[in-house]
């Protein structure tokens, strides 16, 4: 592992002349926040070495450096996920990789879907923490010591500082907003009305199938952590109608202006 996120880090290296402070993962239908950036550079995943491709919708699967204010950013332009076939040291290799490259704060954004009281789709969460639904753990196998203690504490895994700063963001923009728990799960099937029931009961508010992994493999190696979900659509058993595909990148969409603009400001002012 480390041979191989060596070997990738050092193919980035070559195509940019800044070390990244912070990384953002986007979810599915948020990629236009590339947009912001300035002085870009665009790396397709498929020229990284080591790299997994993307498949779904709405992923493009590039990494794109450039800067927001006095900040240079690497953005991730979509993400792997369990649920394609991958194991879990795939889906959270780009996640190691950018802090191998030298970042110390990751926003991990998501496409998910809400079930808090009075969510409605174009609502954000905040997420304060989350519950591991999948039954699985990226660190499960021999621990890689060079990127972390093999017992992590998982007490705060999402930053208190980050949250609030963020928390500013959205009221200074006057954007509705929700702070919650994320349940993680492994998809691809959406949840059951009794798996969203269930979820309510142990105090989630919105849900999904990724971030957790990612979440904890930063985690592990002492990151920043915050995370903001995009509700594309209520929860089955709450939704009036079946749930898509399509929907959540519609709904994406629709919600990018005020997503763009608030992930803007923040990390600004990180």
């Amino acid at each position: 592992m480390l041979n191989r996120l060596n070997e990738s880090k050092k193919y980035i290296k070559s195509k940019i002349s800044k070390t990244p402070s912070i990384a953002v993962t986007l979810g599915s239908g948020l990629s236009d926040f590339v947009n912001k950036l300035s002085n870009t550079t665009t790396i397709p995943f498929s020229d990284i070495p080591n790299f997994s491709k993307t498949t779904i919708e709405g992923h493009p699967g590039q990494m794109v450096f450039g800067d927001i204010g006095d900040q240079y950013v690497c953005v991730l332009q979509g993400r792997v996920h369990y649920y394609e076939g991958h194991d879990l040291s795939e889906v959270v290799f780009a996640t190691r990789l950018v802090a191998q490259l030298g970042a110390k704060t990751l926003v991990l954004t998501n496409s998910s879907g809400g079930f808090l009281d009075g969510m409605k789709p174009g609502d954000f969460m905040i997420i304060t923490d989350h519950i591991n639904l999948t039954g699985q753990n990226p660190l499960i196998g021999p621990n890689i010591a060079e990127l972390g203690a093999r017992f992590p504490d998982m007490s705060e895994v999402y930053n208190k500082d980050l949250i609030q700063k963020l928390e500013s963001v959205f009221k200074n923009k006057n954007v509705r907003y929700h702070k919650g728990l994320y349940c993680g799960v492994t998809g691809p099937s959406y949840e059951t009305p009794a798996e969203i029931h269930y979820m309510k009961l142990i105090g989630g508010g919105a849900v999904g199938m990724s971030t957790v992994p990612e979440a904890i493999a930063a985690n592990h190696m002492g990151l920043n952590i915050c995370g903001l979900s995009c509700i594309t659509n209520l929860a089955s058993g709450i939704s009036e109608h079946a749930l898509t595909h399509k929907e959540v990148k519609e709904e994406a969409a629709l919600a990018a202006k005020n997503f763009n603009e608030i992930l803007h400001d923040f990390i600004k002012n990180v």
